[in-house]
């Protein structure tokens, strides 16, 4: 009776992988296989399943969290949880298919999208950039040099907001634009060392879009999420009829639209935890991208500053003293902020979205990493980089990728 209801566990919670256990689905070079999760030991599950619930519920989901969180095991959901609303000024029901904004989280789509186009030999890594867009005022900045964050351009978010013009909401091409007509300096020379900067994933969106003749969306939803039945993931444009699910302050307060809402690349994709494992492991699977694709991915690209922390190309990364290592990006966007961590050597998998700012979904995702193995032997304390995107490898500074306008007079765009 115990093994019965056991395996009726492990089939609920597996429930989300079981649709796609299907023929793949050819794009182009790539054929699309979401593998079925592996089934784990009745004790190996008991013991993941205790240990998460007991950590998260202690330290997040009881502490004003409000979103989705799933944390799986070789492609097992061990612990699974719902909380909240999606809008809590309505109280609209969330559900574990609610589609919530990832933030920088996108910027692994992008990334992984680009490496797709050089995979069928569109483009290379080392084309620069007036390949793509004639004239382009920085002549030294590659394809590489953006994935990286190491092309030195200046953050939009920054330069733009000093316009103060609250009336309007940037477009990718907006962007490209103020990089011709305004030609903000370089914050150092291209190449030279990391410097995170959203504007670099808004031209690779561009770029998938000069190759493809596609939109960005319209390009992701192809290659990627129908074809791995992420059905609850899409791509925000402005023009779309679509309804993003709002984010708050950490206050319940509403955060309101601004300029910078309408950009993509950097953002703006929404989907739910269980889509997110869908990725990671056709990720994982290595059907998706050849091995040495991937592993082009996961490399350290800046080493100027001995560091635990690096960035790939899309993908951060820690690399620890005992040489263990994992993939991550975490994501913040006004209210919304997330954790997407995978942890290649134990198959397993973290991902908890919130659209109630909340500092304890960064701060609990680090202190449990040694769930998985030994992977803080110095205590989780003192690798916690607190989640947010910060513009240095080397160092735990963080600055978070959040405008907010001075005024209050910005209108509602959504």
């Amino acid at each position: 009776m115990k093994n019965l209801i056991y395996s009726l566990a492990i089939a609920i919670l597996c429930g989300c992988n079981s649709s796609t256990q299907q023929a793949a689905v050819p794009v182009g070079s790539i054929a699309h296989v979401t593998p079925a999760p592996t089934v784990l030991s009745k004790e190996e599950f008991q013991y993941y399943s205790n240990v998460v619930k007991n950590h998260f519920e202690g330290s997040l989901l009881n502490r004003g969290f409000n979103g989705q969180i799933l944390i799986a095991k070789k492609g097992t959901i061990v612990f699974e949880k719902a909380v909240g609303f999606a809008n809590i000024r309505t109280k609209d029901s969330l559900s574990e298919n609610t589609p919530m904004h990832i933030a920088s989280i996108s910027k692994t789509f992008t990334a992984m999208a680009v490496l797709h186009l050089m995979e069928e030999g569109s483009l290379k890594l080392d084309d620069t950039l007036g390949k793509y867009f004639s004239g382009f005022p920085y002549p030294d900045v590659t394809i590489k040099m953006l994935l990286s964050h190491r092309s030195g351009l200046p953050n939009y978010l920054h330069y733009l907001s000093l316009l103060k013009k609250n009336d309007t909401c940037y477009s990718n091409q907006d962007v490209l634009n103020s990089l011709f007509s305004l030609q903000p300096g370089l914050e150092y020379r291209s190449g030279t060392r990391f410097s995170y900067s959203n504007t670099n994933f808004v031209l690779l969106a561009m770029i998938v879009e000069k190759i493809t003749g596609k939109a960005f969306p319209a390009y992701l939803k192809e290659i990627f999420f129908t074809p791995l039945q992420m059905t609850h993931t899409f791509v925000y444009a402005n023009q779309d009829t679509l309804t993003p699910t709002p984010s708050f302050a950490w206050t319940g307060k509403l955060w309101e639209a601004d300029p910078f809402d309408c950009t993509y690349g950097d953002k703006n994709v929404y989907t739910t935890t269980h889509d997110l494992l869908k990725w990671d492991q056709a990720l994982s699977s290595g059907q998706l991208f050849k091995k040495e694709t991937l592993d082009l991915a996961y490399t350290p690209q800046s080493n100027e500053k001995r560091s635990i922390h690096n960035y790939g190309l899309g993908w951060r990364m820690m690399i620890f003293p005992t040489g263990k290592k994992f993939i991550y990006h975490n994501g913040r966007w006004h209210g919304s902020n997330a954790v997407f961590v995978r942890f290649p050597e134990e198959n397993a998998t973290m991902i908890i979205i919130g659209n109630k700012y909340n500092r304890n979904i960064y701060q609990a995702a680090a202190k449990a990493y040694n769930i998985f193995g030994n992977y803080l032997p110095g205590g989780s304390q003192q690798y916690d980089d607190n989640g947010a995107d910060d513009n240095s490898v080397g160092e735990n500074s963080i600055k978070e990728e959040t405008y907010t306008p001075k005024t209050k007079s910005s209108k509602k765009r959504r």
